[in-house]
C-alpha cells in the first residue's frame, strides 16, 4: 500500500538531513508556542482526556502540558530527546526513540486512552506510518488529540507543510493522512488570543479524531 499515493514525492522531506537526534540535541527542548498557547491546550487537554486514563505524548518534550489536578493510570513518552524526557514530571514512562527514522511504538495494541502530538506535525516524515501506529496503540474510540501553531522550524519542517499557505490546507491535509491511517472523522478547532494580551499572541489550531472499533 502506497500511504503517500497523489502527494508529491518530496512531500514529507526535511531541508536538514541531519539526525532528528543531533539536531534537536543543539535546540531547546519544546514546542515553539508562546505561554498563552501552550495554557490553552492544557485547558483543552481538561476537556478531552478521561481522568485515570492511560495517555502516550509523542515526540514528547519537558512538559506534556497535562492539566496538573488530573490524574491518569500512565503518561508514556516517547522522543528522541532523553534529558527532556527525563525532566518531564508527568511521564511515568519514556521511550527514546526518533519515530522519523522508525515510526514503531513499543505498546500493546489498544492498550492507550488517548495519543497527543502537540506542535510536532509539521515535523513528520512518515505521516501516515505513525499515525497507523496510534491508532493500533489506542484503544477502540480512543482519541488522538493534534495542536499546532503558525511558527515551525524551517530546517525541520517538511516541504509540504511549509508549502500550503494557511491552517486550512494544512488540516485538510492532516485530514487525509488521518483518514488513510484508519481514523475516523476528524474535528477542528481554533483559539486565538485577544488582542489585548499581552502574554498571549500564538494561535492554536486543534483537530481530533478516535480510532474506529475495527481498523
Amino acid at each position: 500500500m502506497n500511504d503517500l499515493h497523489g502527494f508529491h514525492p518530496h512531500s514529507f522531506t526535511a531541508a536538514s538531513a541531519e539526525s532528528d537526534t543531533l539536531f534537536y540535541s543543539r535546540r531547546p527542548a519544546g514546542p515553539m508556542l508562546d505561554q498563552g498557547a501552550l495554557t490553552a491546550i492544557t485547558a483543552l487537554y481538561r476537556t478531552l482526556l478521561p481522568e485515570d486514563g492511560n495517555i502516550l505524548d509523542v515526540m514528547a518534550g519537558p512538559d506534556s502540558h497535562l492539566p496538573p489536578d488530573m490524574e491518569f493510570d500512565s503518561v508514556i513518552g516517547i522522543g528522541v530527546n532523553a534529558q527532556a524526557l527525563d525532566s518531564n514530571p508527568r511521564l511515568t514512562d519514556r521511550v527514546v526513540e526518533d519515530m522519523n527514522e522508525t515510526p514503531d511504538i513499543p505498546l500493546a495494541d489498544e492498550s492507550m486512552d488517548a495519543a497527543l502530538l502537540c506542535d510536532v506535525v509539521p515535523y513528520l516524515r512518515q505521516p501516515v506510518a505513525i499515525f497507523r501506529e496510534i491508532a493500533r496503540v489506542l484503544q477502540p474510540g480512543g482519541l488522538i488529540v493534534i495542536t499546532f501553531g503558525d511558527r515551525f522550524i524551517p530546517q525541520k519542517a517538511t516541504a509540504l507543510w511549509q508549502a500550503l499557505d494557511d491552517e486550512g490546507d494544512r488540516r485538510r491535509m492532516l485530514s487525509v493522512l488521518l483518514q488513510r491511517a484508519g481514523f475516523g472523522p476528524v474535528d477542528n478547532g481554533n483559539v486565538t488570543p485577544a488582542p489585548e494580551d499581552l502574554f498571549w499572541h500564538d494561535a492554536v489550531h486543534a483537530m481530533t479524531a478516535r480510532r474506529p472499533d475495527i481498523l
